[in-house]
């Protein structure tokens, strides 16, 4: 659907960008049409900081942020798209076109994507460094190439090189990592929907039917939810599929006695969810999932009330760790001091991943996780996974064989507060809770 208006928070964040690194520029292409044979577009998805900077969400555009000292705040942010076309909006829909993308996105210029070749050399002559991300689109490399050099022979022979390219990620990601109000809402929205859809797959879950049967129920509710697609692909891993951690095939059956783990997360307006429950596809947890599941939860749950601002993000990984070491420890599949084990990497066989990543416009979001080779510390309006997991391999060579093949993640959504954290995801985890919600209840 085409805007008619955008809220000028776009246009805020390119000046909080552009004052932190004045006499730069920053050039960011859309993300590439990418097309399944010769002529059929797969769902288009906007590259997600050329959107946290503009808010448009059509392919072909290109957005150049340049230094401008005859500006009041010190650049111009020139827009380059598509000019509208009545025959291929026949076939794709209505377009912006120059004229409209220039009011609705707050442009101080807007030019036709076809004249970006002939325009860019000279909007960067003056320029003392770009900032282009490198490597993620071959066409694009090529152009900035050919403009980079057409910008040093216009020097002649002045003495001056190529203008030094640097990569945005960090800089943009950096703003990207503390959310605003309105993106909180919108995660808080993304959360609620994908929750539901989770809740859903919880109470509907029987053996005979197909993982990808289950797939495409929580995947239908993220849609009618609202949501315009998942946040990634769906990991529906029943029984002892769930101790692969990225499992995608998706193709197996639902047995009764064993587990479902489902890792799956809608997208509201570009924001991600990200959530995990493992249950079982019977009624009730057996007791050693019961015992497993329990260590699980106890490790998330109490990493989850640690997390307040200045609490250091890799310190709640350690501190994770730890708890599952000692549920590990207290079932005999781990011997030793709980510290000697964390250091010397024995749990890895159990837990071989980390406790939680940034989430946002990408579900393993932008942000620096160490500044100054420390870990950074949190901060009111991020907002991170808790997901610690348990995996014990169906061959496993030393732990008791009814441990053998179960695989379990619990998953939530962390938003840091001033005082503390909001849980955003909603969706039940206490042994209880699940059984209960298996028995229709």
């Amino acid at each position: 659907m085409i805007k008619t208006s955008i809220s000028k928070e776009y246009q805020q964040r390119r000046d909080t960008l552009m004052s932190r690194h004045p006499g730069a520029a920053f050039l960011l292409p859309a993300a590439p049409e990418i097309f399944r044979g010769s002529s059929v577009a797969l769902d288009y998805r906007q590259d997600s900081s050329l959107y946290y900077l503009t808010g448009f969400d059509q392919p072909q555009a290109f957005l150049a942020m340049i230094p401008d000292h005859n500006q009041p705040k010190g650049y111009k942010s020139i827009f380059f798209c598509a000019e509208r076309n009545p025959q291929k909006e026949l076939w794709d829909g209505e377009m912006y076109g120059t004229d409209r993308a220039l009011k609705v996105f707050h442009m101080d210029e807007c030019h036709d994507i076809l004249n970006l070749e002939s325009k860019l050399p000279n909007l960067l002559t003056h320029v003392e460094h770009v900032y282009y991300h490198m490597g993620q689109d071959e066409e694009g490399d090529r152009l900035m190439q050919r403009t980079l050099e057409k910008v040093r022979m216009s020097k002649g022979r002045s003495g001056k090189g190529l203008i030094s390219v640097h990569d945005p990620k960090v800089s943009i990601g950096e703003l990207r990592l503390k959310k605003s109000e309105h993106e909180i809402e919108l995660m808080k929205k993304a959360a609620k929907i994908s929750s539901d859809a989770h809740i859903e797959a919880i109470k509907q879950a029987k053996a005979g039917l197909g993982e990808g049967q289950m797939q495409a129920l929580i995947e239908y509710h993220f849609k009618f939810g609202g949501c315009k697609r998942t946040a990634y692909n769906s990991i529906v891993a029943a029984g002892s599929n769930a101790t692969y951690l990225h499992y995608h095939s998706n193709d197996d059956v639902l047995k009764d006695g064993e587990l479902l783990l489902i890792d799956a997360g809608g997208e509201y307006e570009f924001y991600h969810s990200d959530i995990t429950r493992t249950f079982p596809i019977g009624k009730t947890f057996s007791s050693a999932q019961k015992e497993i599941y329990s260590i699980v939860l106890k490790a998330q749950k109490q990493t989850i009330d640690r997390v307040k601002p200045g609490v250091r993000f890799h310190d709640l990984h350690v501190y994770a760790s730890k708890v599952l070491i000692e549920g590990l420890c207290d079932l005999g599949l781990l011997t030793g001091t709980v510290d000697v084990i964390f250091d010397q990497k024995k749990h890895l066989d159990f837990y071989p991943h980390g406790t939680g990543h940034f989430l946002g416009l990408d579900t393993h979001d932008t942000g620096l996780y160490y500044i100054d080779e420390a870990s950074r510390k949190l901060e009111p309006g991020m907002v991170f996974t808790v997901e610690p997991g348990l995996y014990i391999q169906k061959n496993h060579p030393t732990a008791p064989e009814k441990y053998h093949g179960i695989g379990i993640r619990i998953e939530d959504d962390v938003l840091v507060t001033e005082t503390g954290c909001e849980v955003l995801t909603t969706v039940p985890k206490e042994i209880e809770e699940i059984e209960s919600l298996r028995h229709g209840k």
